[in-house]
């Protein structure tokens, strides 16, 4: 009996431990035109990122900025813009950062090659060692007269 009532306790403060999760993000009720903006206003702020919060989007921040940059994004869509005129709005505001994959330019092509580069670099210094390595010779059976001198050190012995 006494078991039952921890086993109930444990689960009731589980559930409601988990429920705290669930109730963390951020609840915005706008109202779409269509159901292709909604799908648009949704994936924008899933590919933007909180300029203050620390690697979180848009849509998971909670904080105010995020809040007034999902209503930018969401008056923008309702203007009609396009997804690209909101991105570079943004960027132009908060910079790269705000980006999830940042463009390619002259500043990110370490970011986008380097590790392409890395992997090369790797593939060029394995083959190396390789070729360095001493390849070991397959046994071949002695010939006469390796055979005459062997015996004869043999019989010195």
């Amino acid at each position: 009996m006494m078991f039952n009532k921890l086993l109930v306790a444990a689960f009731l403060t589980t559930v409601t431990l988990l429920s705290s999760f669930v109730l963390a993000g951020p609840v915005d009720t706008y109202v779409f035109k269509d159901k292709v903006t909604e799908i648009r206003f949704n994936a924008l702020n899933k590919e933007l990122r909180c300029p203050k919060c620390q690697n979180q989007n848009l849509a998971d921040s909670n904080s105010p900025i995020a809040e007034d940059l999902r209503r930018e994004v969401y008056d923008m869509l309702q203007q009609g813009k396009a997804d690209m005129e909101i991105v570079d709005f943004m960027v132009s505001r908060y910079g790269e950062f705000v980006l999830y994959r940042p463009r390619v330019s002259s500043l990110t092509y370490l970011l986008w090659y380097g590790p392409a580069g890395l992997l090369f670099i790797g593939v060029i210094v394995v083959v190396i060692i390789l070729r360095r390595k001493p390849v070991k010779n397959a046994q071949q059976p002695l010939s006469n007269d390796q055979k005459n001198k062997l015996d004869q050190i043999l019989k010195h012995k």
